[in-house]
């Protein structure tokens, strides 16, 4: 019998265990420079992906669509539905509400790229973390949900293009552009950038040497969210090379004006089978685009979570 997990089945798994869903899988050895590609395909109103992949056992698809028109009429911007396999048979096992296991598997991997960082940053902080949050959608909050299940955040600011109330989840909200951003930003231990924009949000010269930066919003070669100053003055991590190569446009464009070698660029994998390390003196950027392996992974981990609290 196929499950249907909807979001809150989904949410449920949470962000620690989703994070260590991410950590664990290319320990175990699985390669993501060997994921499938994902499928974009132009529509009417936005765009059409496929995200399969499969490992350990399990074959997995995500069927997304992104309609850069749906923030007007109050709609989500992404929907998605993942469809869950067992590898041996093609068996259908489960069917999940993708928004939410995009939602969950998104900070789980920017975080998971980073944890130790993450750990010896707010270990030399006094009071907790600093954040500055570019956007203010699902994304946005989920990082910073995500952030604080793992470490003490003291102060979180958001920033979107005109401000607003602030939210519930930050402490206060500005205006992109305002002094106040600028400072913010220049004393922020960790900025997340989780926006629609296609060009930089944030002037990299300002980013201190000990920061994280992690940047989810862009997953095309000629969008992207940091400038080439940052992308040159950080250590870059990517999910693999081939992705980042083919569709981080923080990492193609710094690429090809000259300032980021991609020989320089660390994966994931690299850095939790302990064959890379991040040096201390220089601001660290998880660029991330999403891969299939992310989503089959958080979703074999929320559908075999479900299974053992029926």
């Amino acid at each position: 019998m196929t499950e249907l997990l909807d979001a809150e089945q989904v949410f449920a798994l949470g962000p620690v265990a989703a994070v260590r869903a991410i950590r664990e899988a290319p320990a175990a050895g699985l390669d993501p420079e060997s994921d499938m590609p994902r499928v974009i395909t132009p529509v009417a109103n936005g765009q059409g992906l496929l995200m399969p992949s499969e490992a350990g056992g399990w074959f997995g698809v995500k069927v997304a669509t992104v309609a850069p028109g749906n923030a007007a009429l109050g709609l989500n911007r992404i929907n998605a539905t993942y469809l869950l396999h067992d590898s041996r048979t093609l068996t259908p096992a489960a069917i999940l509400d993708g928004v939410a296991l995009t939602t969950l598997r998104t900070p789980a991997v920017s975080v998971a790229a980073c944890l130790d960082r993450l750990y010896e940053v707010a270990a030399g902080t006094a009071d907790g973390l600093r954040l500055v949050v570019f956007g203010a959608g699902p994304q946005a909050e989920w990082h910073v949900r995500t952030i604080r299940a793992h470490v003490r955040a003291a102060h979180v600011t958001v920033v979107t293009r005109r401000g607003s109330a602030t939210t519930a989840w930050a402490d206060r909200h500005l205006a992109a552009g305002s002094a106040a951003v600028a400072d913010s930003v220049r004393a922020a231990d960790v900025i997340v950038a989780a926006t629609s924009a296609r060009e930089p949000v944030l002037d990299g010269r300002l980013v201190r040497d000990t920061a994280l930066v992690l940047a989810v919003g862009s997953h095309e070669p000629s969008a992207r969210e940091l400038d080439g100053t940052l992308m040159e003055r950080a250590t870059v991590v990517v999910e693999s090379r081939a992705s980042a190569l083919r569709e981080a446009g923080d990492v193609v464009m710094a690429v090809a004006e000259g300032g980021l070698d991609p020989r320089t660029l660390v994966t994931m994998a690299d850095l939790l089978t302990s064959k890379a390390t991040l040096p201390g003196d220089r601001p660290v950027v998880v660029k991330t685009t999403g891969m299939g392996w992310e989503d089959l992974v958080v979703a074999v981990a929320a559908y075999q979570q479900g299974a053992r609290t029926e």
